[in-house]
């Protein structure tokens, strides 16, 4: 008879105890998950412009972006007039522009020279401070050295131009080229040279 009463009073203890272990499991789960905090971050991005545009006269600039958009360059009227040894002058302005947001770092890339006069011209480039100052044997930082034919780049140095601020465009640089007729030239010679500057941004 006491072998009966005592096996159901045992489960009763197991089955109480399980209960009990279960309760404090779901409770120490909550009291977990109740302490929780967060942080959150975002970046936005965005690309910057660059464009550099260019001036005859240092006042009114426009973008020249291929050899057919070239500016034409104001040598004075004798430079459709040439003798042997004469030279002319004319001023090249170029900025960056308001909208551009880096400095840039600019190089002569190509030169052109076309027609029966271009075998004897030569030239040079000179950065000088303003258009005024763009005159035959015009003094300042040499771009390309005197006497290079009107076909080549040989020697040509960089320059550089500072971004604008605020929505105005950056300095300008003016460039002062320089055309030489050399000895050889022949009466009723014609052509054109073309000349291309490549800019590459720079922080």
């Amino acid at each position: 008879m006491s072998t009966s009463t005592t096996t159901p009073q045992r489960g009763r203890k197991i089955r109480a105890l399980l209960a009990g272990g279960l309760v404090l499991g779901v409770g120490a789960a909550v009291t977990l998950a109740a302490w929780t905090d967060e942080e959150w971050a975002i970046g936005n991005f965005g690309a910057g412009t660059f464009n550099i545009e260019g001036s005859i006269n240092g006042t009114d600039f426009t973008d020249h972006a291929s050899e057919a958009g070239a500016a034409v360059l104001p040598f004075e009227i004798a430079a459709e007039n040439l003798s042997p040894g004469d030279s002319v002058a004319a001023p090249f302005v170029v900025r960056t522009d308001a909208a551009t947001t880096y400095g840039a770092t600019v190089e002569l890339t190509a030169a052109a020279g076309e027609g029966t006069i271009a075998p004897d011209l030569t030239y040079g480039i000179t950065q000088v401070g303003a258009t005024g100052e763009c005159t035959e044997g015009a003094t300042g930082t040499p771009i390309v050295p005197a006497g290079t034919g009107v076909d080549a780049i040989t020697g040509a140095a960089p320059f550089t131009l500072e971004a604008g601020a605020a929505d105005t465009a950056g300095a300008p640089v003016v460039l002062c080229f320089e055309v030489t007729a050399g000895d050889t030239l022949q009466q009723g010679d014609t052509g054109s040279a073309t000349w291309e500057f490549t800019a590459t941004s720079v922080e």
